[in-house]
């Protein structure tokens, strides 16, 4: 068995295997990432589930990228440490009681497409689920489809649109990088609404949500988008040869 299916194989067991000790539906969790035993085992399966397919591209588009080019390897290491810095400091909000944080996912992408996410972001959630208490294992699927997946897609097609449309570098960066943080924001609290549609009522659960981390997601967003513009402005002026092999400046 080559290294590929076995990723495969354990991606399945290791979500098969969580999901039996995941817990019954609990309270609305007070962090953007989702705790073990707040959603439903259904809800869990159905999110690694829906993961799977993009870790699979994921890693096949890493081997490529670090077999073609393993100068790589360091702004691979530099992205990923990145999303774990960010998405690791938790900000408390005033207003709803509860805290939040930043994603550090848009560098990443804008370096070298969407599609090296999946896995580097999913191995900050794992870390930091295993050493950190911060998000869960059974609703890693969750978590990776929000902060992994649509946060750094939709910041890429945001960045990568302006960068189209001639927008100027730092524009580009700031927005994508905002986008990237909101939609991780938005798409927990369309998670969260959907697993406790039968509690709440979906659109009073999306509404519930949206409103607990808005207060602080916001101005978090807009600190992100600042702190991803002074990183590839010190990037492109310290190590331009590398930043050259990337894909940030390629329209």
């Amino acid at each position: 068995m080559n290294s590929f299916r076995k990723l495969v194989v354990i991606a399945a067991l290791t979500g098969i295997i969580v999901l039996m000790f995941a817990g019954p539906v609990g309270a609305a969790p007070q962090e953007m990432h989702i705790a073990d035993g707040f959603l439903t085992r259904t809800w869990a399966a159905i999110w690694w589930a829906v993961c799977i397919p993009f870790w699979i591209i994921s890693y096949r588009k890493l081997s490529e990228l670090v077999r073609n080019n393993p100068e790589t390897r360091m702004m691979l290491a530099l992205s990923t440490a990145f999303v774990f810095v960010l998405s690791a400091l938790k900000m408390p909000s005033v207003v709803s009681g509860s805290s939040s944080h930043p994603t550090g996912t848009a560098l990443g992408a804008m370096l070298f497409g969407a599609w090296v996410m999946p896995v580097l972001a999913t191995i900050v959630l794992i870390f930091q689920a295993l050493l950190l208490a911060h998000g869960g294992i059974t609703t890693l699927g969750a978590n990776a489809f929000s902060m992994a997946i649509a946060g750094p897609f939709i910041g890429y097609a945001v960045y990568k649109g302006l960068r189209g449309a001639n927008a100027p570098l730092w524009l580009a960066v700031f927005l994508g990088a905002f986008m990237a943080d909101i939609s991780t924001y938005t798409i927990t609290s369309l998670q969260l609404a959907i697993n406790f549609a039968p509690e709440y009522g979906f659109v009073s659960g999306l509404t519930r949500f949206m409103t607990l981390f808005a207060a602080s997601q916001i101005p978090i967003a807009i600190g992100e988008g600042a702190l991803t513009v002074i990183m590839v402005q010190t990037l492109m002026k310290q190590a331009p040869q590398e930043v050259a092999k990337t894909q940030l400046l390629t329209a």
